[in-house]
């Protein structure tokens, strides 16, 4: 029996997914990417930079900003459709003008902390909205010199740029999962159980190990002291591998991109990461390291209390 494979023609849709992977391997424009990157993290914006990442808020600031000019250019498009309203159009432009600068700056610190093929991809995103914003900027030099067919004009050409660019960011965010959370399926992931991880002599004193529980890799670090800290091995940034970074001051530091981490308790203490690294409790058990993610119901015992240093079973244990 002979089996008779056909080619199917791409959809439409498929076609657009192949640009878009297209784009991801292009490499004629990394030249200008590495400059770019550089550059914008060489601005001097300090303590800054952790704030336009989104450290604060628990998630990239970048899609919260770029509320503000889609929303008012779309409602200056809605305007221009009725006869009259071009002021209140104009208006709307210049405040989307306005919020176009900060929500650039936040995604360019962003873009410049991001794997190669998504860099490629932001970078045409990138494009796509400074021409919307060039644009946008004709349409209101038009409409304050009273050429308001003009204005409209450029106006809805610059909406369509803008289409083409929330496209883009789209494929970044949803296909690349740039800004995403690389560690939040640990505690979907992870069994609610202690997992045996290595005799004690196997984590020397100051060196990251890595270990893997349930299919997820785990950095178990030993102080000199004695202590045992534990944490997802999965940077959350880009998932970048925490057992190969650089242990410092009580904190982990990511190779690829430079998050640091707490290891008492997985904080994020400095960005481009924003959310922080999965916590696990740890017990020594017949000389072996035993660990156990840390969720919100293991912080207490059965009666409500917080758990001891020493379990029931009479066992070190210590809080990762």
């Amino acid at each position: 029996m002979s089996a008779t494979f056909h080619r199917r023609r791409p959809s439409r849709r498929n076609r657009m997914l192949t640009l878009l992977d297209a784009l991801e391997r292009q490499t004629r424009a990394d030249p200008l990417i590495d400059v770019a990157g550089r550059a914008v993290r060489a601005l001097p914006l300090g303590r800054g930079r952790d704030g336009l990442h989104g450290r604060w808020l628990g998630h990239p600031v970048h899609p919260v900003m770029v509320q503000v000019p889609i929303g008012t250019w779309l409602s200056a498009a809605v305007l221009d459709l009725r006869p009259g309203r071009s002021r209140e159009a104009g208006l709307l432009v210049g405040v989307g003008l306005a919020a176009a600068a900060p929500a650039v700056l936040t995604g360019a610190v962003d873009w410049a902390e991001l794997h190669r093929q998504q860099m490629r991809v932001g970078l045409v995103h990138a494009l796509a909205n400074a021409a919307a914003v060039g644009m946008y900027a004709t349409s209101l030099a038009c409409r304050v010199r009273g050429r308001t067919t003009a204005g409209r004009l450029y106006g809805f050409l610059g909406l369509t740029a803008v289409g083409i660019g929330g496209m883009l960011g789209g494929h970044l965010a949803y296909r690349q999962a740039s800004g995403a959370n690389h560690a939040e399926e640990v505690a979907h992931v992870v069994r609610d159980t202690w997992h045996r991880v290595g005799a004690v002599a196997e984590f020397p004193a100051g060196e990251p190990v890595r270990r893997v529980v349930d299919d997820v890799p785990v950095l178990v670090l030993r102080e000199s002291g004695g202590m045992i800290h534990a944490l997802a091995d999965r940077c959350s940034h880009l998932a970048g591998p925490l057992s190969e970074g650089t242990v410092a001051d009580g904190c982990v530091q990511c190779p690829w991109h430079g998050s640091v981490f707490r290891l008492s308790d997985g904080w994020n203490v400095r960005g481009p990461a924003t959310a922080p690294q999965p916590a696990f409790d740890t017990r020594i058990v017949d000389g072996h390291v035993e660990v156990r993610l840390r969720r919100a119901h293991h912080r207490r015992d059965g009666d409500g209390t917080p758990p001891s240093l020493t379990g029931t079973d009479g066992h070190r244990r210590h809080r990762g």
